[in-house]
């Protein structure tokens, strides 16, 4: 900057040639000059007033919205507060194929405390002891004492423990708002749900995370925000898993079982209508799993899908139709059933001898494993294991459940013949039950392969061609006389034609060899014989009628009329109208038995 001389000669020579007084001059610059650095000054400090008046205004207006928001929140759980991740604490529902709820959340309250603001903490631990039985007062007392600021006493609390906790009127003890899993209809779809449990939590929120069943193979869709809440809807009809549920119940300690399965499931979609394992759980109190033992002795154990048994001769029906798909047998081709079928230094025998040789059809009907064992030999080993294998008997299934691939089928290494002729007959290979209603709603569909699903469908899946239409139909014929006329008599529904086949299987012990009386009995059955719409698996493990002179264990006395009760109380609940005919002998209306 150029600053302006105090004494300007110019103006100095001119002053002095005109008389005046050139010091004027002077005196007038230096006035000048100061009164430029005042205004300079003055308006140096107004700047900085107004940036620091600024300044202040807006910490102050900061420091007033967060003493606000303090005062009107809750205390923050330190370790919430540290974390940098969002809890998802929204869950959306579960629903059955009419929209009915299995899972929804209810609103609900967490238990903490501060242990500074604690009054009395002896008599406050031993009120919490008389509301939480859970609790220790010995031990709270410790933690109520400790250095902690900071304790979680309940994830969740019923509105009744939330009113005794407040009647207590400890200002140390607080309450934070909670979302908790609820299972309306209690141990009703147990194993299909699943259950939940608690991850992050924090004052205001907590994770509810998936820990088994469709709760767990689904919990990224449950929980995903841009769904809106959207819920999950399975093919499981609500009033028929109920009716079912009550009667497996029923038929397990009738026959004295100590367990039992049945999967009830749409022949064309391969849809889940119902699915039970026993004994079951209410997953509102989901129980501890084992940690020694037999798992399947839990009640988290899940017989229709983690369950892989010998299912007996519930697999006799594949090896006939793939002979028959083959061309190498027809329903009336006679087969040699001389007994007992020596192979090496194996034996294979039959329940009951039944003469020299027997149809196809009635190596069905009453059950003939030496007659399955010829029928497979005509096959061969390649062809009978490649067929198992597109009928997804020999891999997990897909389901939908977190346990699903933990059902993964048995069956040995070296197929060799004698393999062929005992999986002919389901000993040898090991399966679930799920398998095995997927793999008859392939045989009796009319031929095409269905994969077991318990998610509601839109539209009917397009499956691979296991075997031909004609196959399929003839079989239905085969399996309804199993029912008329063989070994699954007591299946017989009034006004709804029942058609399967009996499956009774000595139970493999540690040892290497089988109980002589401990077995599983299964009945795969579907229904209606002619169109069959729906595939009904039952199994009974070690069950054992004791109403006669001597147990009988048999699937026919046992899995069979538990099946047939199940098959009477839902085909109503599905929609079957009873099949009707007219007698022509004097024109009265009967349900064709």
């Amino acid at each position: 900057m150029i600053r302006k001389p105090l004494r300007p000669l110019a103006r100095i020579f001119s002053a002095r040639s005109a008389g005046e007084n050139p010091d004027l001059i002077e005196h007038g610059n230096r006035r000048e000059r100061i009164a430029m650095q005042h205004e300079r000054i003055l308006r140096k400090t107004q700047r900085r007033l107004i940036m620091m008046g600024g300044i202040f205004l807006i910490s102050f207006g900061v420091i007033g919205v967060r003493m606000t928001a303090l005062a009107i929140s809750e205390p923050s759980e330190p370790k919430a507060r540290a974390t940098a991740t969002q809890i998802l604490a929204s869950r959306a529902d579960i629903i059955d194929r009419n929209n009915r709820v299995l899972a929804t959340n209810i609103e609900t309250h967490s238990l903490y405390a501060h242990p500074q603001q604690v009054v009395d903490s002896v008599t406050t631990a031993r009120q919490l002891a008389e509301i939480f039985p859970d609790i220790d007062a010995v031990k709270m007392e410790a933690r109520l004492k400790g250095a902690q600021k900071f304790l979680w006493l309940k994830g969740a609390i019923s509105p009744e423990e939330k009113q005794a906790v407040h009647d207590i009127g400890n200002p140390g003890l607080l309450f934070g708002p909670r979302e908790m899993r609820l299972y309306p209809n209690g141990q009703l779809a147990g194993h299909i749900l699943g259950g939940t449990t608690f991850g992050e939590q924090g004052v205001h929120s907590a994770e509810v995370l998936g820990i088994a069943g469709v709760e767990s193979a689904f919990d990224d869709f449950l929980r995903d925000p841009k769904l809106n809440g959207r819920p999950l809807q399975l093919s499981i009809d609500l009033s028929v898993q109920s009716a079912l549920e009550e009667i497996l119940y029923g038929g397990m300690r009738l026959m004295n079982a100590k367990g039992a399965s049945a999967v009830l499931m749409q022949a064309n979609t391969g849809e889940i209508l119902a699915m039970s394992s026993l004994p079951d759980f209410d997953p509102n109190n989901r129980p501890r799993a084992l940690t020694q033992g037999d798992a399947s002795d839990s009640p988290l154990f899940n017989r229709a899908v983690q369950g892989v048994y010998e299912l007996g001769s519930a697999f006799k029906p594949f090896t006939v139709a793939q002979a028959m798909e083959l061309g190498l047998i027809e329903a009336d081709t006679m087969v040699d059933t001389k007994g007992p079928l020596k192979w090496g230094r194996h034996f294979i025998r039959d329940y009951k001898n039944y003469g020299p040789e027997l149809s196809v059809e009635k190596i069905l009907v009453k059950s003939s494993n030496i007659g399955t064992a010829r029928i497979s030999l005509m096959i061969g080993s390649e062809l009978q294991k490649a067929f198992l294998g597109r009928l997804g008997l020999l891999k997990a299934t897909s389901i939908e459940l977190i346990e699903g691939p933990t059902g993964k089928p048995q069956y040995p290494e070296n197929w060799s013949d004698i393999s062929t002729m005992t999986i002919s007959y389901g000993h040898g290979i090991s399966t679930s039950p799920v398998h095995l209603a997927a793999a008859y709603a392939a045989m009796i569909n009319g031929g095409t392969l269905v994969k077991p699903t318990l998610l509601k469908q839109t539209a009917p899946p397009i499956g691979e061609r296991i075997i031909s239409q004609k196959v399929s139909m003839r079989l239905r014929s085969i399996l309804r006389h199993v029912v008329t006329e063989g070994t699954a008599s007591f299946g017989e529904v009034p006004g709804y034609s029942v058609a399967g086949k009996t499956g009774t299987a000595d139970k493999p012990n540690n040892q290497g060899g089988y109980h002589k009386d401990k077995v599983l009995a299964t009945f795969a059955s579907f229904f209606p014989s002619a169109d069959p719409k729906y595939v009904l698996i039952v199994t009974l493990d070690e069950p054992e009628d004791r109403a006669g002179s001597e147990p009988r264990r048999t699937a026919g006395w046992t899995a069979v009329p538990v099946a047939a009760e199940v098959i009477r109380r839902v085909a109503p609940l599905l929609g079957l109208a009873p099949e009707i005919e007219t007698s022509r002998q004097n024109g009265l209306t009967l349900a064709n038995d």
